[in-house]
């Protein structure tokens, strides 16, 4: 039975990102969880907890990306399981949470998915939840439970300076992301550049202008995420006609929809670095695509939650 601090716990794991929970769970030195997940005949999700879980603090890995219904309903009905069983707390590690994109009415007669997402959870039973790097700050006040919103920036800073580039820029691939760009260019010590980008609609982009100077230099282009790459690819394009030196692009959360890969293959981008909050599939993988882990991290934040610490020392550790 594993403890820390006189506290039972238990890691388990659903279906959207086992690599992930793995490195999880050997970071604390246990063993997952069993739990089975099955379907009706008609779809309908059931899950099966094949251990006791009364008295436990239980801690569930599951991003709720593609299949983002099917991945989030499995999280739901594992919730609503472990609360039944009586588990004393359900904490949830959602590296990539999913609907976030939809957090405020953009327009009349639109939803606020994120929101609806936040309700879902709470009336489940969940107790605390654990993400990284929300799209927007603010869904962590669509919740009434505790939110630990980690950053994967350290990671990926840490990565780039590693490599050691010379004459860097970094750049920020929209106005709204100017605050990531900044960050990142504080890390590196590099001067921040900003596109002027437009989008007549969704999963559409058109780069408008670029604010700052990158002739001669190491692009580094930053964002939350990368959906079907239509913007990066047009960016790092753009950047290269502006007589950026090289380019490269970081992200946190790597979703990669339809032609995302051959987007990324097909552009000018050196490298994308990216991390596993997202478990990336054989056709998702590329010799560009870098992926780094942020296993050790969230099992940091899990031991530092059942020792009663404060995670805020986590959110700028880079190692």
């Amino acid at each position: 039975m594993a403890e820390i601090n006189r506290k039972k716990f238990k890691v388990f794991s659903l279906s959207a990102n086992r690599d992930l929970a793995q490195e999880i769970a050997d970071n604390l030195g246990i063993s997952l969880a069993e739990c089975s997940i099955s379907r009706f005949a008609d779809g309908e999700i059931q899950v099966e907890i094949e251990e006791t879980v009364r008295g436990h603090h239980v801690f569930v890995v599951q991003p709720t990306h593609t299949p983002v219904n099917e991945n989030l309903m499995e999280l739901l009905v594992m919730v609503d399981a472990l609360k039944r069983a009586s588990a004393k707390t359900i904490n949830l590690i959602v590296p990539y949470y999913g609907y976030s994109r939809q957090d405020r009415k953009a327009r009349a007669r639109q939803p606020i998915t994120a929101k609806l997402v936040a309700n879902l959870i709470e009336a489940a039973g969940a107790t605390r939840m654990m993400t990284m790097d929300l799209h927007a700050s603010q869904i962590q006040g669509f919740f009434d439970i505790p939110i630990d919103d980690f950053r994967a920036l350290p990671i990926i800073a840490k990565y780039f300076l590693e490599k050691d580039l010379k004459d860097v820029v970094v750049v920020a691939p929209d106005h709204g992301g100017a605050t990531r760009a900044r960050q990142l260019a504080e890390y590196l010590d590099a001067p921040l550049a900003i596109i002027d980008k437009r989008r007549p609609k969704p999963n559409v982009a058109e780069v408008m202008g670029l604010i700052g100077e990158v002739e001669g230099k190491t692009a580094v282009i930053i964002d939350d995420m990368i959906d079907t790459a239509g913007t990066l690819q047009t960016a790092s394009n753009a950047l290269t006609e502006r007589g950026a030196k090289e380019v490269y692009a970081a992200c946190t959360h790597p979703i990669l929809s339809g032609p995302a890969v051959d987007r990324i293959e097909n552009s000018t981008l050196v490298e994308l670095v990216t991390t596993n909050t997202i478990c990336l599939d054989e056709k998702k993988q590329s010799p560009k695509i870098k992926q780094l882990s942020v296993g050790h991290l969230l099992a940091e934040a899990v031991k530092h939650i059942l020792n009663d610490r404060p995670v805020s020392t986590l959110f700028e550790k880079s190692d």
